[in-house]
């Protein structure tokens, strides 16, 4: 169809000279003009056709014309509903006058309604009694005959009054049209073939590129524009939660094994083996492979024994030790994993494996080793860690089966609690949270523990923001480091603060297949 009226066009440009008004073509198939709005959405589809090729130019004219909406038609064929309203009712004196109910059992309710008012409004009906009579012998129907104009010329001879209180009425919409004004361009042909785009193999073959017309090609026009890359917001918040750490002295955790075994998530955390966060409905285990590695000997034996016998202090939990539960692999369910095992890395001087007693050591790291004590070995250490953890959860809005950990580790001597208190505060308020709240908490792998709390001033009440406590020596003692080394430990998760940052209630839009590519390229930077 596109190319029969390309045709068209081409053929009355080369008899005419110029084509004044499409609205006098004949599309192909048809028997009248192309005056309505369609027929000229098809023209123009071909005019732009031909214009890309230069083969004519063309001018829009642009036109307001009305059409009936589907009561307007209604009208222009049934009446108006004040003219079925007359047309209903008795004579004045002839008969029983009809009642309003009578009214609308013959022309139907919406009809009466409407009717009734303009039918007064134009002295058409009077009352008598208490029903509706005509007051006058005869009417003319003027809105029936104005719907019938509209619908043959699409507007009134009477002028736009009259045309909006049509619109008012909701009888007529209007309606924007367009027809054009056709001249030849600098490549006018009656030939509709397209140039060729493409030198081929074929055409330097048969030698038909020497006669062929080609598209030109237009070295001003601009590429398109190129999209760099944008960091997600979770990436952003990472990112100055990650500054603070650095500008506090802490070094960062490497946190790249996603799979651990349940001797480092669990075990090594004093964790019972018979904890409920070990079920399959909490944890995710692999099949396959389905064990581990055995880990450090000496080590293991010390963890097993105090865990089923006690020690350092403590009864154990005086359970059946299994070899078969600690050896199983999981996909960790927090990044304290790794910093079980930075700490046990990190006894290993204590230990006696590669320790420096030397001057030399002892004035690089000052007040490491108490005045008049023997050097150990120990070395105070701040680490860090944000990376994503694995929990076997049911996904809502809050609650995701993967997210991210931020957690943090102190070791040093004679640590106590107000210290672990006195460092959140800090922290939190280098985060832009000042207003803080501690609970006593419990956890198997610290004692003491404190939920940490912090007002929120959006939802004016006090919301959970992260987790603490000092490692308990069932934990620390076993990995070799002395009585008075004491660590501090706390976590948060990197979803929260992010939402609340960036105004996120549904955390599938934030990390998903639901997320907003305009979303993420357009995050402003976050700071704290």
């Amino acid at each position: 169809m596109s190319e029969a009226i390309q045709q068209l066009v081409l053929d009355t440009l080369d008899k005419l000279g110029t084509i004044h008004d499409t609205r006098t073509l004949v599309l192909p198939g048809h028997s009248d003009p192309a005056a309505s709005h369609d027929s000229q959405i098809i023209i123009l589809g071909a005019l732009n056709s031909l214009a890309s090729r230069e083969m004519i130019t063309y001018t829009t004219q642009e036109t307001i014309s009305h059409v009936l909406t589907p009561e307007g038609a209604h009208i222009a064929l049934q009446g108006s509903h004040e003219a079925r309203v007359w047309a209903a009712l008795p004579a004045k004196g002839e008969t029983k006058p009809l009642t309003p109910k009578q009214l609308e059992e013959r022309v139907g309710s919406e009809t009466a309604k409407i009717g009734q008012g303009r039918a007064f409004k134009n002295k058409w009906i009077a009352k008598e009694g208490d029903g509706l009579v005509k007051a006058v012998p005869s009417i003319q129907d003027t809105t029936q005959l104005e719907m019938r104009e509209v619908d043959s010329t699409g507007t009134l001879k009477t002028g736009e009054k009259a045309l909006a209180e049509l619109r008012k009425r909701k009888l007529i919409v209007q309606r924007k049209g367009q027809w054009f004004t056709v001249k030849k361009g600098p490549t006018f042909s009656t030939s509709i073939a397209k140039p060729e785009t493409d030198l081929t193999i074929d055409m330097l073959a048969t030698g038909s590129w020497k006669t062929s017309t080609y598209k030109k090609y237009n070295f001003e026009a601009e590429g398109l524009p190129t999209n760099g890359g944008a960091f997600h917001p979770l990436l952003k918040v990472r990112e100055e939660i990650r500054n603070i750490f650095l500008e506090m002295g802490f070094a960062e955790m490497p946190t790249s094994a996603y799979v651990e075994s349940g001797f480092w998530c669990f075990d090594a955390l004093f964790v019972p083996q018979q904890h409920p966060a070990r079920e399959v409905q909490d944890t995710f285990y692999l099949s396959d492979p389905a064990t581990s590695l055995p880990p450090p000997a000496e080590y293991y034996e010390r963890v097993s024994r105090v865990h089923e016998h006690g020690g350092y202090g403590s009864t154990g939990y005086r359970a059946p030790w299994s070899d078969a539960e600690s050896r199983k692999l999981l996909l960790r369910t927090h990044t304290t994993a790794s910093s079980a095992s930075m700490l046990w890395k990190l006894a290993a001087r204590c230990r006696g494996e590669g320790a420096d007693t030397s001057a030399d050591a002892r004035a690089a790291h000052p007040g490491s080793v108490p005045d008049g004590a023997q050097d150990d070995g120990f070395r105070p250490a701040k680490l860090f860690s944000i990376d994503r953890v694995f929990r076997n959860e049911t996904m809502d809005a809050t609650h995701l089966a993967e997210f991210h950990q931020v957690e943090g580790v102190v070791a040093d001597r004679n640590l106590t609690l107000a210290d672990l208190i006195g460092f959140m505060r800090v922290f939190f308020k280098k985060m832009g949270i000042e207003n803080l709240r501690f609970k006593p908490a419990y956890n198997p792998y610290t004692e003491p523990s404190l939920e940490i709390f912090a007002f929120h001033p959006q939802l004016r009440k006090w919301v959970e923001v992260g987790n603490s406590g000092m490692f308990r020596p069932e934990m620390l003692e076993p990995m070799g480091f002395p009585k008075d080394v004491h660590v501090h430990g706390w976590g948060i998760s990197l979803e929260r603060p992010t939402m609340i940052r960036y105004g996120i209630n549904n955390i599938r839009t934030l990390v998903g297949h639901k997320v907003s590519l305009e979303g993420v390229e357009k995050s402003p930077a976050v700071r704290f």
